[in-house]
């Protein structure tokens, strides 16, 4: 790490630099929008509940109902439904995936379309949530499209970094949403652990203090391990001799958390769905039945939530990673499992193992995504202050695909200069 940072400092990296520049001006853009709030609102006071996740995607651009409130969440959510809808569902999407490069911009396209329609409808929802009956429908539709002209920048922002900048403009919006929360969580939690008076209570304030500390440390290269783990499949093509042992073997990687965090999403936004309707129907007993039994702070919901994200880990990883259309792939380029027969025996062995590393990577999630809320059950720090979440994987994962995109980029760079002068 300290080796790429280096070369990047050097006259010969100048444009690279650039880059970064360009796409830390653009996160702090990002930034001092989340403190810009939508004309005519406040503050929210009460508990976000469900909202929580967006709100920590977007720096606590909810909790401000700021410009930004919605973030880029509709266009993911809308990035989702338009992944599963290529899954032979709708046989156009199918086909334009087929279609290459040409196919792709089509689809981004649609996503793009949809992800504001998306943006719009909740933004709606939220300003008749927040606001009440007490608001005019002009004074909702104002609402609504102030925050989808938010969501609208900040996809022409992502779109900017991606092109201009350094990794995926969408990715380092959220990233920076989520790492402009820390410094105020880890201030809070100095402040609720350390308590200024006697001597003894002061010094052992501290020692819980780095003790939280280390253990969000701690969790964090846990995570770190987990998301770079992989499981690899050794591959011999007909075509080449095996020679040296392992001279010339391939390897099929396949990662411990193949889904992501998209489990963890999908899981969340169904659990938001019960309590999104009881704010518009307003009947106090679906109301009560909905706090008790679909919320994921509920035993009852905490178990709903766990079983959501192992089903949906395995719904994603299945999408990502498909064994039948590999297997044919592998068998019309002469490839093989050594050991495996090619064919329906490959098909059934990549099953096999995709299966053994999915439950790995679920209890994973499970155990990331429970972490905060057992940790707000048992401590009585503010809800601001948690440890692990969505929120974290979400910035390791980007920080570690940033980082290796930036490394590859003059690990390419060092190779052609190399190249012309031989």
């Amino acid at each position: 790490m300290f080796k790429t940072m280096k070369q990047l400092f050097t006259s010969k990296n100048k444009d690279l630099r650039k880059r970064i520049y360009f796409t830390l001006g653009s996160l702090m853009i990002f930034i001092l929008g989340i403190s810009i709030q939508v004309p005519g609102t406040k503050d929210l006071t009460s508990n976000l509940g469900f909202l929580e996740l967006i709100n920590t995607m977007g720096g606590g651009a909810m909790k401000n109902f700021s410009i930004f409130a919605l973030g880029v969440m509709p266009y993911i959510t809308a990035s989702i439904i338009v992944q599963l809808l290529q899954l032979d569902i709708i046989p156009y999407f199918s086909e334009l995936a087929k279609q290459g490069h040409t196919g792709r911009q089509k689809i981004n396209q649609i996503t793009r379309y949809m992800g504001i329609a998306f943006s719009f409808i909740e933004g709606y929802a939220f300003a008749f949530a927040f606001i009440g009956k007490s608001g005019d429908p002009m004074q909702y539709l104002y609402i609504a499209t102030v925050l989808t002209a938010g969501t609208a920048f900040l996809l022409w922002l992502g779109d900017q970094i991606s092109q201009k900048g350094i990794g995926n403009g969408v990715s380092m919006i959220i990233m920076a949403g989520i790492i402009a929360t820390l410094p105020q969580m880890f201030i809070t939690a100095f402040q609720s652990l350390v308590t200024v008076g006697a001597l003894q209570t002061t010094v052992l304030g501290i020692i819980k203090f780095l003790l939280f500390v280390i253990i969000y440390f701690v969790i964090i290269i846990g995570v770190i391990f987990i998301q770079e783990s992989e499981r690899r499949i050794p591959i011999q093509y007909a075509n080449k001799s095996t020679g040296t042992y392992g001279a010339n073997q391939s390897f099929m990687p396949i990662k411990i958390n193949t889904a992501g965090v998209v489990p963890v999403i999908f899981a969340s936004s169904l659990m938001a769905v019960p309590g999104i309707i009881s704010g518009f129907v307003g009947k106090e007993g679906f109301t009560l039945f909905v706090q008790k039994y679909l919320t994921y702070t509920t035993p009852v919901g905490f178990l709903i939530y766990v079983i959501l994200i192992f089903f949906f880990a395995y719904f994603y990883t299945f999408i990502q990673f498909k064994p039948e259309e590999f297997s044919k792939n592998l068998q019309q380029n002469g490839g093989y499992i050594p050991g495996i027969k090619p064919g329906e025996e490959t098909e059934k062995h990549i099953n096999k193992v995709l299966s053994r590393l999915t439950v790995l990577g679920a209890i994973f999630l499970v155990v990331i995504a429970g972490i905060p809320i057992l940790f707000s059950k048992f401590t009585t720090l503010p809800t601001s202050v948690s440890i692990g979440g969505t929120g974290l994987l979400i910035v390791v994962g980007v920080a570690l695909e940033t980082y290796k995109q930036l490394e590859g980029s003059l690990l390419t760079r060092n190779y052609k200069r190399g190249y012309s002068r031989r």
